[in-house]
């Protein structure tokens, strides 16, 4: 008999038994069994997982993450990330089973089973597959695992296909399950699988990281876990508490009470009887991967929590160790620290793994970024310059990186136990954690210091914020939730969240990122000396001598653009309001208007970012930086050119003037100017600040040389703004009329210049160029884009 006659008997007496069996034991016979939350088989011979179903229409939760990632920040497919929780559970038709997706968006909070029932019927749930029961015994099922396994749980071909890196589908000849990763445990079942996506034409992203870009193989991991118990009461949220909200709508409630029910996610945390002692103390485990000295700066950051817990009444309730080696870190058993390796600097996060019924933290899972250490040391290098002598001290720069890699262990974690970002928190000593901090440098005695570059310890916001989610209240929990938000605003630590400080346009005078101090003009002024500071002194010693020269531009990039988020906080005192979340009951006022003085201070104080002097480096500075040595290349953190290989001295200000003038031109910010001068002629209105910019780009007799180009370029740069601004459908109308006035006066004002006499500066040439593409602009002959201008490196994350 061949051989492959031979094959083909013995596959068709498998099947034909497989066929007869009766029973799982049967079917599975000679398979190996792992016995857990979800019983589940390995078929060696054929490369599948088996699940075994004893208990129908018990719910429970899906999660997915990726065990291995892309490595790029951008596209954002990271080590140990995870994904979607969603409660589901199994059902039986006949002979099919389908996995069920319930939606706990909208429910009835009710004892009326006819109640939650007219509910359920009202919104639509999900199907998320459907298997063909290979064996059915009694109560329960036998369904083939694997594909779904194989399929795109986590969303990886969407992610790709949104970063623009192309339309890729999972190869499944190339895909399979990942045996050393897939697990059971009482309380949860995991799985693993090795996914390659095949596409054509990768983008950027893809072909910087992957070896064969038009195959990317990731894998990822599936959980099925238990739900917690009944035992868990969700606490009320308050928009001033600092934590995210936990939201569904509730049919159930009476008539006058709100349908949309808000809670806070935190993790369960119960002392024992008479004492402060936890039941079961909250515990974060720190990747084994990451490198001394920066493992141990994780552990003491995540460990300050403990502070904050010791001041809500608990005895050791937070603790902080090391993974074990036999523990998985997507495992759902384990709040976990990850260290994630990128091509580039990025973000790192903080996410929950929460019960979706209750809010309850159920894993709390950190990435963080392994290259975030490095650009503070960077900053540090351009700030400091060690490297005069053979015999460098480079503590300095090392502490520093490590003082940040404390407070953004801390940070994130923070995040995991629920709290959201506070980022009016600088503005009372460094109050949180939560802020994003930028490195508060001080000049002594003719040098600069960063001593005190990162706060230490938790801070006074943070522990009232514990003491809101997790404090026990003894016994009567309102009385203790409404305590604690009197006491925020007589200690004055003020709470303010993303939707009101993220963006340039946010109208909070008080919330920054990346700033410090309570009064954001002082702070800039002090800033901006530091950064003319550091240019006057920028030096070789910046890198080490073993760097090629050329690399001193990337150290110089942090440096030069230093006031870039300071500006950001002087912006938002323009049009700016100050407020907080309150509730109807307040006696204070809403809001109050930023003072007519600060607002024009704050004018003149970003006019001052878009002169020539502000703008340009010293020739000194010029002269250390050639083109990039052989094997180096410009990167995104190089600065912007038009020149080549040749250092561009007149682009780095393009950027510059165009984060300055994307804040003063903002349309809503414009529109806010203008109805703030409506109610109030001291105001400045927007009309108003535009001469003042006008008036400045018209002053051509004070500029010579390259400070003559530089002012040549921001003016470019600001009639590119109007222009865009005058076609923003999406502003107000009184905004682009405005701005297309101005663009008329300038039209004017040029128009009755002598373009032919003398002009050693070219300001003849440069006012003509911008008369006629204002015209072509008029006439609607030319559209302008933000991307037509250069742009700064990025600045976030620091």
């Amino acid at each position: 008999m061949s051989i492959s006659r031979l094959i083909f008997v013995v596959l068709l007496a498998l099947l034909t038994v497989a066929a007869q069996a009766k029973t799982i034991t049967e079917y599975t016979a000679g398979m190996e069994k792992h016995a857990g939350y979800h019983d589940f088989y390995w078929d060696d011979h054929n490369g599948r997982i088996l699940l075994e179903i004893a208990d129908f229409d018990r719910e429970f939760l899906l999660l997915t993450g990726l065990a291995q990632g892309l490595g790029s920040n951008p596209v954002g497919l990271d080590r140990n990330q995870v994904g979607d929780n969603r409660l589901v559970k199994f059902q039986r038709v006949g002979n099919k089973v389908l996995l069920h997706q319930l939606n706990l968006k909208y429910r009835a909070e009710s004892d009326n089973d006819a109640e939650r029932r007219a509910v359920e019927e009202a919104f639509a749930s999900s199907i998320l597959w459907g298997f063909e029961a290979l064996v059915r015994e009694d109560d329960r099922a036998l369904v083939d695992f694997t594909p779904f396994l194989l399929s795109d749980q986590h969303g990886i071909a969407k992610r790709l296909k949104a970063t623009e890196q192309g339309s890729f589908s999972i190869d499944a000849s190339k895909s399979a399950v990942y045996l050393p990763r897939t697990k059971n445990f009482p309380r949860n079942s995991e799985f693993e699988a090795q996914l390659t996506f095949a596409g054509s034409e990768p983008g950027n992203y893809l072909q910087e990281v992957v070896p064969t870009p038009t195959l990317v193989s990731l894998r990822q991991h599936i959980s099925l876990v238990e739900l917690p118990d009944d035992n868990y009461r969700p606490r009320r949220f308050h928009s001033r508490s600092g934590y995210f909200p936990f939201e569904y709508r509730d049919y159930a409630t009476a008539i006058d009470q709100p349908l949309d029910q808000r809670f806070i996610y935190r993790h369960r945390l119960e002392k024992k009887t008479g004492s402060d002692e936890v039941v079961e103390p909250i515990i974060y485990y720190v990747d084994s991967g990451v490198p001394e000295p920066v493992r141990s700066a994780l552990i003491e950051g995540a460990s300050w929590w403990n502070q904050a817990f010791e001041s809500a009444g608990y005895k050791n309730a937070f603790q902080v160790k090391l993974l074990p080696e036999d523990a998985d870190p997507l495992d759902v058993r384990y709040n976990v620290i990850n260290w994630v390796h990128r091509s580039t600097r990025g973000w790192s996060y903080g996410y929950s793994i929460a019960d979706p019924r209750t809010g309850e933290i159920i894993k709390g899972n950190v990435t963080l970024g392994s290259l975030r250490v490095r650009q503070d040391y960077l900053i540090a290098q351009g700030l400091l310059q060690p490297y005069g002598s053979d015999g460098a001290d480079t503590e300095a720069l090392k502490a520093m990186a490590l003082a940040r890699i404390r407070q953004l262990s801390a940070h994130e974690v923070g995040h995991t136990l629920g709290l959201a970002h506070n980022f009016a928190a600088s503005t009372e000593a460094r109050a949180s954690v939560m802020d994003y901090p930028a490195p508060l440098v001080t000049l002594q005695q003719s040098s600069l210091d960063l001593a005190d570059a990162y706060a230490t310890g938790i801070g006074d916001w943070d522990k009232l914020a514990i003491r809101y989610g997790y404090g026990d209240g003894n016994g009567d929990e309102q009385r203790h939730l409404d305590a604690v938000i009197v006491e925020a605003r007589t200690r004055n630590l003020r709470f303010i969240s993303d939707p009101d400080s993220r963006e340039i346009n946010n109208a909070h005078a008080v919330s920054h990122l990346w700033d410090n101090g309570r009064e954001p003009l002082q702070e800039f002024a002090r800033v901006t000396e530091l950064r003319r500071f550091a240019l006057d002194n920028f030096s070789p010693a910046a890198n080490p001598k073993s760097a090629p020269r050329s690399s001193l531009e990337e150290t110089l990039v942090p440096v030069y653009y230093g006031h870039r988020y300071q500006a950001e906080a002087v912006g938002k005192l323009i049009g700016g309001l100050d407020y907080d979340y309150l509730y109807n009951g307040a006696e204070q006022n809403s809001y109050t208007l930023v003072p007519a003085e600060r607002q024009q201070q704050a004018i003149e104080a970003l006019l001052s970012t878009l002169t020539p002097e502000f703008l340009a480096l010293p020739e000194r500075v010029l002269q250390l930086l050639p083109p990039k040595s052989y094997g180096y290349a410009r990167t995104a953190e190089s600065f912007p050119s038009y020149t080549g290989v040749a250092f561009d001295a007149v682009a780095l200000s393009e950027a510059a003037a165009g984060h300055t003038l994307a804040i003063l031109l903002d349309p809503q910010r414009a529109a806010r100017m203008e109805q703030q001068h409506g109610r109030s002629s001291e105001i400045p209105s927007f009309g108003t600040m535009l001469e003042q910019l006008t008036e400045q780009a018209l002053d051509s007799g004070s500029h010579s040389g390259l400070q003559a180009d530089i002012h040549q370029r921001v003016n470019h740069v600001y009639i590119h703004r109007l222009m865009m601004l005058a076609g923003d459908k999406g502003a107000s109308e009184s905004v682009r009329a405005k701005a297309h006035l101005e663009l008329a006066r300038f039209q004017h004002a040029m128009g009755g210049m002598k373009l032919f006499g003398e002009d050693p500066e070219g300001y003849n040439a440069h006012y003509f160029h911008q008369a006629q593409r204002i015209a072509a602009f008029m006439d609607g002959d030319l559209k302008v884009e933000a991307g037509d201008l250069k742009t700064m490196p990025p600045g976030s994350p620091i």
